[in-house]
């Protein structure tokens, strides 16, 4: 609900018994848009990766999503809007972030702006005076968003922790019976999250590498980027999401830089690199066999949950490049890799 409706007359039961799965069609984004309006959890695809949406200004919504994910409630939400206009009725943006938003929006690019406090709910921002506003690429998602009629918080559409979706059966695969809807678009064509830069100092901080290279935000701006450290479990740093030092996690240990395979374990690889012990990998997967970082950030999550089900005893990752989108590609593996 708005922070200005009544409170809505639908209530979703906590847990259905099965989500409902529909065709990303005029039909499916009514029926989304009328869930969102009415506090139920929709997955959307984006071009990122698919999001968990709810409505960002009805605290109880919220607090749905939270435990449908398992996600912690002082890890913030990421406000998803159908254009700039209706990102600056959500926060205030400096003329750094506003010549970012006009360069790279619709994108995956995520700015940290200082909240209009009314917009969206306390919970969403997990009690900030910032906020976190995205205009997603995805014709599907944007469409979704304008007939919902208010910013709607979407985080992966997974369970907190867990590799995040890329397609509807992933997102099944967590949260069957969980949510509401899911609106099936087919893959993500970026598949990995968005950039963050904190834009409420100057110049603006990378807060999580992502689907937009630094090199291009930095021609932006005319200055390098500086890196906020991960925090250190201490709430009151995570003022955007992807944060935490363990996330996009398989259910086996991930260990990178890998120059052999160790018996039992699977193998993610790139650009043909078959590094000592493959013969005896569990499986193999190449994030792209012509070496494209593109190629590679769209197929990473799926390989990894491919892999977590092969039934290896870990998974072993080769070197992989550091520019471009290979920053946001190594971040989430370093994170699967942490310790839990």
């Amino acid at each position: 609900m708005s922070a200005l409706s009544e409170p809505a007359s639908y209530r979703p039961a906590p847990n259905p018994p099965t989500t409902r799965r529909l065709a990303a069609d005029a039909a499916g984004i009514a029926e989304a848009a009328r869930v969102l309006r009415a506090g139920g959890l929709v997955a959307l695809p984006t071009e990122t990766v698919y999001g968990l949406a709810c409505d960002a200004t009805d605290p109880v919504a919220v607090a749905r999503l939270y435990a449908a994910k398992g996600r912690p409630s002082f890890n913030p939400l990421i406000a998803h809007v159908p254009d700039i206009e209706a990102a600056q009725r959500v926060g205030d943006f400096s003329p750094e972030a506003l010549a970012l938003a006009s360069r790279f929006w619709p994108g995956p690019l995520t700015l940290v702006v200082p909240a209009i406090p009314e917009a969206t709910s306390e919970l969403a921002r997990a009690g900030h005076s910032s906020v976190a506003i995205r205009v997603p690429a995805h014709e599907v998602a944007r469409a979704v968003l304008a007939a919902a009629g208010r910013p709607i918080a979407a985080p992966s559409a997974n369970r907190s922790g867990h590799v995040s979706p890329t397609t509807a059966e992933h997102v099944l695969a967590d949260l069957d019976g969980a949510i509401d809807l899911v609106l099936d678009a087919g893959p993500c064509a970026v598949g990995i999250e968005s950039t963050i830069l904190d834009c409420t100092i100057s110049p603006p901080a990378l807060l999580r590498p992502g689907g937009l290279a630094r090199e291009a935000i930095e021609q932006v701006l005319g200055a390098k980027l500086a890196r906020r450290a991960t925090p250190q479990g201490k709430a009151d740093d995570l003022i955007a999401p992807g944060m935490m030092a363990s996330h996009y996690a398989p259910s086996v240990p991930v260990r990178l830089d890998a120059h052999e395979v160790h018996p039992g374990e699977a193998l993610l690889t790139f650009a043909g690199a078959r590094p000592a012990g493959s013969e005896r990998a569990a499986a193999i997967f190449d994030l792209s066999p012509a070496g494209d970082l593109i190629e590679a950030a769209a197929r990473l999550f799926a390989h990894l949950r491919a892999l977590d089900a092969a039934g290896a005893s870990g998974i072993a990752v080769v070197p992989l490049p550091r520019e471009g989108l290979g920053e946001g590609i190594r971040d989430r593996l370093e994170r699967a890799a942490a310790p839990r």
